[in-house]
């Protein structure tokens, strides 16, 4: 939501609290960036909601006056223009830390929202691949690579997705790494900024360090060291789109399940870790997560795995 737009649905008080508000998330909670433009959208169409239900707009004095029904009637709204019930509870997010942000800094205080409950999500829980499946794509990544692709670009590629499962890095994270970064010989170690700019430390396979090293050194372009370390074919750093395409093309070469995807990589490294008793405090740490309940879905997921195998080799269970 830019300055402009924030001035047409808001009124010049309103409008400076949600400057701070923005200033907020960015520097005290550190949220990444696609999260707090996600936050602001949100927001944004509260606060066109407000303008329509209002008949004009929004002051810090209607803020103080928004009652549970207003707050249902947003989120009604939002239903009625398609939102998922995963959007809409993020709706309601931004708008609880929005209205506690104002009741912090001694703005407006209506808690109101809080009366609010969010819509019931679908229980889910990470889908990684097997451990057979995710030995086939180290075995052999540049299965999902077209047939006239440059010997570097499937070196890469390689690259990219090996780190992705013996590191669990998020694709942004592998992709976000420059040259300096790069693991090798006597570092096995990568420092790794993610969400919130939390930082890590993740160990690089043996087998990591030399799929790098060989696209290292087939790759056509200088890079510096504060460049990027994966670069697309036209010397720009690598995109996002590309390693997902390779995934899909993967699906088909080994038979993957539709859930193969770069990010179902970083799921299998979490589980598989903990299948061969890693502790979960451990994985927390190498995934990043800030919270503990963040990584303990992996205990139901390795729970599933355990059950689904049960079903399938115990003689009584059939």
């Amino acid at each position: 939501m830019g300055a402009r737009m924030t001035e047409l649905l808001a009124k010049a008080d309103l409008a400076g609290a949600v400057a701070g508000w923005r200033s907020y998330l960015a520097t005290e909670r550190q949220l990444a960036e696609k999260t707090r433009e996600a936050y602001d959208r949100d927001l944004s169409a509260f606060l066109s909601f407000l303008a329509r239900h209002l008949g004009g707009p929004a002051s810090l004095g209607d803020m103080a006056a928004l009652t549970p029904r207003d707050f249902r009637a947003y989120l009604t709204q939002r239903r009625k223009d398609g939102l998922s019930s995963r959007s809409l509870a993020r709706a309601l997010s931004a708008l609880r830390m929005f209205f506690r942000y104002l009741d912090r800094k001694e703005i407006v205080k209506n808690d109101a929202v809080r009366a609010i409950s969010g819509p019931k999500l679908p229980h889910g829980v990470p889908k990684p691949l097997s451990v057979a499946k995710a030995v086939d794509i180290a075995a052999d990544p540049t299965a999902g690579e077209a047939a006239d692709a440059p010997e570097w670009v499937t070196a890469r590629d390689a690259a990219v997705l090996t780190l992705l499962y013996g590191s669990g890095l998020r694709i942004s994270e592998a992709l976000g790494l420059n040259r300096r970064d790069a693991p090798g010989p006597g570092r096995d170690i990568l420092r790794i900024k993610g969400k919130g700019g939390k930082e890590r430390a993740v160990p690089v396979l043996p087998l990591a360090q030399e799929a790098v090293a060989r696209y290292l050194e087939l790759c056509p372009f200088a890079l510096s060291a504060n460049g990027p370390l994966f670069l697309g074919v036209k010397g720009k750093r690598l995109s996002p789109r590309i390693i997902q395409l390779v995934m899909e093309r993967l699906r088909g070469a080994l038979g993957l399940p539709d859930t193969a995807t770069p990010h179902a990589l970083r799921h299998s490294f979490a589980t598989h870790l903990l299948g061969h008793g890693a502790d979960l405090r451990e994985i927390q740490e190498l995934l990043g997560h800030a919270s503990l309940s963040t990584t303990q879905i992996y205990t139901e997921v390795d729970t599933a795995y355990l059950l689904k195998v049960y079903d399938e080799a115990h003689p009584r269970a059939r």
